[in-house]
């Protein structure tokens, strides 16, 4: 007889589909057997004596504390994800910038140093160069795809590489497997951010990466509903990232939580027909007269179209291309459309259109853009699920307002 209290039965985690275990991962029912997953909104929780209380908060007895570092919601969501991930242990926290930083400060001390790809988020390059380096943690800055760049950047205090693959906005690749090679000869953690592709798209632990960070915010709700972030990686690590969550709050809400354990279910089948609707534009938009360059690495022209091919099953659902006129082009274009949403964030079932020039890296420096290949002329689309004709009709429109 099935315990109606168990979720997935943790035998079959390892025998059955990424889809099965998007649904059933990481469940758990109360005596009451809900079974949609409970939302506990509880701050703290109730011991039956002293003993008890003492023996939770010594951890010498499993149980929830406190819920900054202990909710059964937000274990539930930690569980899924680290099935999807193939990974040893997830810790959620409260936004992606929130991932980023809780794991840095959990790796590294002042004296470390730090390799990072320079083709990362706006605000994550912020957050190397100006928060962690007020603490002494240098921060070197390479090519993503150039491998030699990462090994002449290695010195005795190198302690991470980090980095985004595919990047954002551009859609560049690092040879994970490679790099993790790398890394590993010297005894440095490679760290690797897949929030573009998700695991329904890479696994880069499974590539050799030691950690994966997420904003869930974007692919794993789906939806634009909350923020959130998760570290994933081996018990060793993660409990190093846990204690420093546990004392310093970087906590994901049991409510985001819930939502998020929701937006799981629907990963799978999101990514592949959003990939599916970008791949389909990507194409469409490299025969457009005003465009002049289409970053997407499901394209057979781009320099890393094969790599793209062998490390994701698919090419992700984030493009970006540059039209003729600069700025002022690509602001007629962005305005003249109708179904896209003007807005920086990305990973939802509604389409998005930014300028990354002005908005997620606009707190870069001039030499920094030009260095990362942020030009005015550039546009990013994050592709969703409405009729991929619509969409062209859409971009069509734009194009049009271009003089």
């Amino acid at each position: 007889m099935r315990d109606p209290h168990q979720g997935l039965d943790p035998d079959l985690l390892d025998e059955v589909a990424f889809a099965t275990l998007a649904v059933r991962a990481g469940g758990r029912r109360s005596q009451e057997g809900e079974h949609s997953e409970a939302l506990y909104l509880t701050s703290s929780f109730v011991y039956g004596s002293a003993e008890e209380a003492a023996a939770r908060f010594s951890g010498t007895e499993p149980g929830n504390v406190y819920s900054r570092f202990t909710n059964p919601t937000v274990s539930m969501f930690e569980e899924r994800l680290a099935a999807l991930e193939g990974a040893e242990r997830c810790v959620a926290t409260s936004s992606g910038m929130a991932a980023i930083l809780s794991t840095m400060l959990a790796l590294l001390k002042s004296g470390d140093e730090v390799v990072v790809s320079r083709s990362v988020f706006g605000t994550t390059r912020v957050l190397f160069d100006k928060y962690l380096n007020k603490l002494g943690i240098t921060t070197r800055w390479v090519n993503l795809a150039q491998i030699a760049e990462w090994a002449a950047a290695i010195t005795p205090a190198t302690r991470v590489f980090f980095l985004e693959t595919p990047s954002n906005p551009l859609g560049e690749l690092a040879d994970v497997q490679a790099l993790a090679e790398l890394a590993h000869r010297h005894g440095i953690l490679l760290v690797v951010d897949n929030c573009l592709c998700t695991p329904a798209l890479q696994k880069p632990l499974q590539l050799g990466a030691d950690m994966v960070v997420h904003s869930a915010t974007k692919y794993l709700d789906g939806q634009g509903r909350c923020l959130g972030g998760a570290v994933l990686g081996r018990t060793q690590e993660m409990n190093e990232v846990y204690g420093f969550l546990r004392t310093c709050g970087t906590s994901m809400s049991p409510f985001n939580a819930w939502v998020f354990i929701k937006g799981l279910e629907t990963l799978d089948l999101r990514m592949m027909a959003q990939c599916d609707h970008a791949l389909q534009l990507a194409r469409w938009l490299s025969n457009q007269s005003h465009v002049e360059q289409v970053y997407y690495g499901g394209l057979p022209d781009h320099p890393q179209h094969e790599l793209a091919s062998r490390q994701q099953r698919h090419f992700g659902a984030v493009l970006a291309f540059e039209v003729r006129g600069g700025r002022q082009a690509a602001w007629a274009l962005i305005n003249a459309t109708r179904l896209f949403s003007i807005t920086g964030n990305l990973g939802d079932t509604k389409s998005t259109i930014t300028h990354p020039a002005t908005t997620t890296h606009g707190r870069l420096s001039e030499e920094d853009k030009a260095a990362t290949g942020i030009r005015e002329g550039l546009i990013r689309l994050s592709v969703g699920l409405e009729d991929v004709h619509d969409l062209q009709q859409d971009l069509a429109r734009g194009l049009a307002a271009i003089l």
